[in-house]
């Protein structure tokens, strides 16, 4: 169910999520969020206000198609906490890096566990759901679908984990910039993002630059003479490496003197016979 989502941290949120709600009734909310079924949806600050259209039913006097009002309300952490956790982040460049370049590190969880510290819900304390449909269950359907939508948002803003626990996009990276760290990486970026230099052609234009060379004879023929003869190359030896593998007396050897000598004594017949025929 956790591929709902197309990246990673919406999918590691909607696997948060499974973990700590019913897993099955989660499910049902997927063709919600997918089936037009979500009429309005906003999040302002920690909370998610969505309306959600029900099903007709005449079974139990539904006759018209209902519109239900549903809330997820995510527990914010205090800002104390979020000092001392921008403080582990901006400590870390492989961190703060990815956050300036508006991507979430994989590893940010991790970073912040020891400060007791989760953007990801890990208990049904992370957030309260509400749901003005009659199913007394929860979460419904209305409830879960409105979860996949949140997933799919996350994919086009992941910084969304932050705002729904009390921190802004744009103070986190206010934060950051501040620290040693990010004053370094924010100037190194000012420079990579300077605006283009326009031009009167696309084509690379040649440029002439004056040849090294002055004599062409010292550079076709050197400064240095070649060598008038060239020594001969000693003549090549079959080791007969196979052949040393099987040992001296292999199994397949009955006679009383060494294998090895005897095939060395049939490579230098053969190396050497027909040497003088032309």
């Amino acid at each position: 169910m956790s591929k709902f989502s197309r990246t990673w941290w919406g999918q590691k949120f909607i696997t948060a999520v499974e973990q700590v709600t019913d897993t099955g009734r989660l499910s049902r909310g997927r063709s919600y969020a997918s089936g037009g079924k979500i009429k309005t949806f906003m999040i302002e600050d920690s909370t998610v206000l969505a309306h959600v259209r029900g099903s007709v039913n005449p079974y139990f006097g539904v006759y018209e198609e209902p519109l239900y009002t549903t809330v997820i309300e995510f527990q914010p952490i205090s800002a104390a906490k979020w000092a001392a956790a921008i403080a582990v982040i901006a400590s870390k460049a492989s961190l703060i890096s990815r956050l300036l370049l508006n991507e979430i590190p994989e590893n940010i969880e991790d970073a912040i566990a020891p400060l007791h510290l989760t953007l990801l819900p890990h208990s049904k304390k992370d957030f309260n759901t509400e749901c003005s449909c009659p199913d007394w269950s929860n979460p419904c359907k209305h409830i879960a679908g409105v979860f996949y939508r949140l997933a799919t948002e996350l994919d086009q803003d992941p910084f969304l984990l932050f705002e729904l626990r009390g921190l802004s996009r744009d103070k986190l990276l206010q934060e950051l910039a501040k620290s040693p760290l990010g004053q370094a990486l924010a100037a190194e970026m000012q420079l990579e993002q300077r605006s283009p230099q326009t031009t009167s052609t696309y084509y690379t234009q040649p440029e002439t630059t004056p040849a090294a060379v002055t004599n062409l004879r010292d550079f076709w023929h050197g400064t240095k003479r070649l060598p008038q003869a060239i020594e001969p190359l000693p003549e090549a030896v079959v080791p007969g490496i196979p052949i040393k593998k099987q040992g001296d007396f292999p199994a397949f050897w009955d006679r009383d003197n060494s294998f090895i000598e005897a095939m060395e004594t049939l490579y230098e017949q053969v190396r050497t016979k027909n040497r003088n025929v032309l």
